[in-house]
């Protein structure tokens, strides 16, 4: 009979939605490769942009996660920042031989500012703000800000044949602490750190094969990065 409110407690415990807790190898590199793009219509203010992303937790095959993404995007008369409304659709993989997935919808708000420092630093500031339906959990926000710096080497812009240097880092803070069922989450989500090498193909066209090391509130692994990005 002691063992009966165990057991009760047990149970109960089982039906509290949880999102993937599987034993992570940090030791163990992962990769992503990923395509970005982004067009506008005519000689408009407005666009789109997207990407799609397949991340492993190792090199190849055990996902990690598929986000698949886009916006809409607008850009003022004689200015350079660039405002976009999105939505992302992203399925996150439990780390090993497992093969149970979390789904979720996310909507975003993003404003991208480009800056050249000096002849040839070309530097990008991204906030952005995200409204995140995780399977299992409230409804939950979370702000991000990135930098980025592509410094090309052997010409003074990232035109057709420009070799360059891609480094970035990523903050992510977490809008609310509650995600439902007395489940509590840091402040703190994550933070990126990047570097690469990138190749430009065309004008329009550049590919790079970098680096990454994400820290989040419990993990800290690596990324490699093998990442398209198109303007059309």
């Amino acid at each position: 009979m002691k063992q009966l409110p165990i057991l009760f407690a047990l149970s109960c415990m089982s039906l509290i939605p949880t999102t993937l807790s599987s034993q992570v190898d940090e030791s163990q590199t992962g990769a992503w490769y990923m395509y970005f793009w982004n067009t506008t219509f005519g000689e408009s203010n407005f666009g789109l942009q997207g990407d799609i992303q397949y991340r492993n937790w190792d090199l190849g095959g055990d996902l990690e996660q598929l986000l698949l993404r886009g916006g809409l995007t607008y850009q003022p008369n004689n200015s350079s920042i660039k405002f976009t409304l999105g939505y992302g659709n992203i399925t996150t993989g439990e780390f090993g031989d497992g093969t149970a997935t979390v789904a979720e919808s996310r909507i975003y708000q993003e404003a991208l500012l480009p800056q050249k420092v000096g002849s040839r630093f070309y530097l990008t500031h991204r906030f952005r703000f995200e409204q995140r339906w995780v399977e299992g959990q409230d409804t939950r926000t979370r702000w991000r800000y990135a930098i980025f710096l592509n410094v090309p080497f052997n010409k003074s812009t990232l035109e057709k044949g420009a070799v360059y240097l891609a480094l970035y880092n990523e903050l992510f803070i977490n809008g609310g602490r509650n995600i439902g069922d007395g489940r509590m989450v840091e402040v703190f989500d994550r933070n990126r750190t990047y570097g690469a090498l990138g190749y430009s193909l065309a004008d329009n066209f550049r590919t790079q094969l970098g680096y990454m090391q994400q820290t989040t509130d419990n993990i800290s692994k690596g990324q490699l990065q093998l990442s398209l990005h198109h303007s059309f």
